[in-house]
């Protein structure tokens, strides 16, 4: 199994010849951290990287707030969402989202829109109160409990959308249709159960659901035991479901490709120093019948180098929705005892080549009609479809292996 974390902690510190003052130095700390690990060298030179930290050392900066503001000040000429600072209370659900296995919130999935500079939802968490109330990929966030999140930003609208269960946060969106509503949103402790399995039976075949709703560091270990578990129930083809996966761990997603793949290209990455590398899958796999994969536009980053390395390999059908378009590839740092980075150090492939930063991938199949409130279950219409699919391959092997007999008993004869 190939096991590659971009998930890192580096401490941090570089003695200053001038005795800058803590705060000063812990802004420093984040500056080098960009400078050493940024994917795109060219652009630090392009916005003056080194000048933009000279100007913020200059400036007044005495407590932590006063850090963390001057950090996100310095970040803004990246013009890269992706790559922000992570105050402690950020930085410990991120590693428990990575780690963990339950989080407190209302489960919502967002980015920075790149131009308008909008919050949007990726998605939504599976049983969580945002997909209750209905809130779905492509809504925009617009105030939290009466505070604009143009003015938070991504991290702190993502910080105040976070609390204690029982607690209560208002929530202004406006939906794709330019609808603006008001969602009151109780907080409470939302399981991620990354890995969710079950078999679909009908009257002629068995088959594997599979779904994934995320991306860390047990998934690939917890795929193995689901795909053991349906070879054990005799399941003939899987539906994958990667609906509403914004992500999570590179290293996971890669993984779990390889449990499909045998010695094939999974993607390609591209460091700041423009070196290219391709990730080859191990020839074993545990699982290798028909496949069919479900995307929607909340499918991104580690959900698409799955769902892209499948398609270029033709190792399964992807039906759904063009996805959200997120190749780009952050690590976390640790900065200080208990804060972090998320830094952009590489971008992304597919095998053939394809970039899916802002282009996202196209499906083999669309599907136009509405998703099911649960996905999954017995009124999920993509599902159903995916199941229609999957049967007409079985019975076109079928048909296929018959004539194969037939010919090689006409040569027998």
């Amino acid at each position: 199994m190939i096991m590659i974390f971009v998930f890192s902690v580096n401490f941090v510190y570089i003695p200053s010849v001038n005795a800058l003052s803590d705060s000063k130095q812990f802004v420093l700390d984040a500056w080098t951290l960009v400078n050493e690990g940024y994917y795109d060298p060219e652009l630090l030179d392009e916005i003056q990287w080194k000048r933009i930290r000279q100007k913020t050392l200059q400036k007044q900066i005495e407590t932590s707030d006063d850090a963390y503001s001057a950090i996100e000040d310095m970040l803004k000429p990246l013009e890269d969402p992706f790559t922000r600072i992570l105050r402690p209370k950020d930085y410990e659900l991120l590693k428990t989202s990575n780690f963990g296995s339950e989080i407190n919130g209302v489960g919502l999935q967002l980015a920075e829109d790149e131009i308008s500079k909008k919050i949007k939802v990726i998605s939504t968490l599976a049983g969580s109160p945002a997909e209750e109330a209905g809130i779905i990929s492509g809504d925009i966030i617009d105030k939290v409990d009466g505070i604009s999140s143009y003015e938070l930003g991504l991290a702190n609208t993502a910080s105040k959308l976070r609390g204690e269960s029982g607690t209560k946060v208002l929530v202004q969106i406006t939906s794709m249709s330019d609808e603006i509503k008001e969602i009151d949103l109780e907080r409470r402790s939302v399981d991620l159960r990354p890995v969710r399995t079950k078999r679909l039976r009908d009257d002629s075949h068995t088959i594997g659901y599979l779904r994934i709703t995320q991306f860390s560091e047990s998934v690939p270990k917890k795929i193995e035991e689901a795909l053991k578990e349906l070879k054990d129930k005799e399941v003939e083809g899987i539906i994958l479901d990667l609906r509403n996966n914004s992500g999570g761990l590179v290293s996971s997603g890669i993984a779990v490709a390889d449990s499909f793949l045998s010695e094939l290209p999974i993607v390609e990455t591209k460091d700041r120093n423009g070196i290219k590398d391709a990730i080859i899958s191990q020839k074993n796999t545990y699982f290798d019948g028909p496949m069919v994969t479900l995307v929607n536009k909340g499918t991104a980053s580690a959900s698409e180098i799955l769902a892209g390395s499948l398609q270029d390999n033709e190792r399964s059908t992807l039906i759904g929705e063009k996805t959200y378009g997120k190749g780009l590839i952050q690590s976390l740092k640790s900065l200080g005892e208990d804060s972090g980075m998320a830094i952009t150090v590489a971008s992304y492939l597919t095998p053939k080549g394809n970039n899916i930063q802002g282009q996202g991938i196209i499906p083999d199949k669309i599907l136009d009609f509405p998703e099911a409130r649960e996905y999954g279950n017995s009124e999920d219409k993509w599902v159903k479809n995916a199941e229609i699919y999957l049967n007409s391959l079985f019975d076109k092997n079928e048909v296929k292996e018959n004539i194969n007999q037939t010919e090689k008993k006409d040569i027998d004869n």
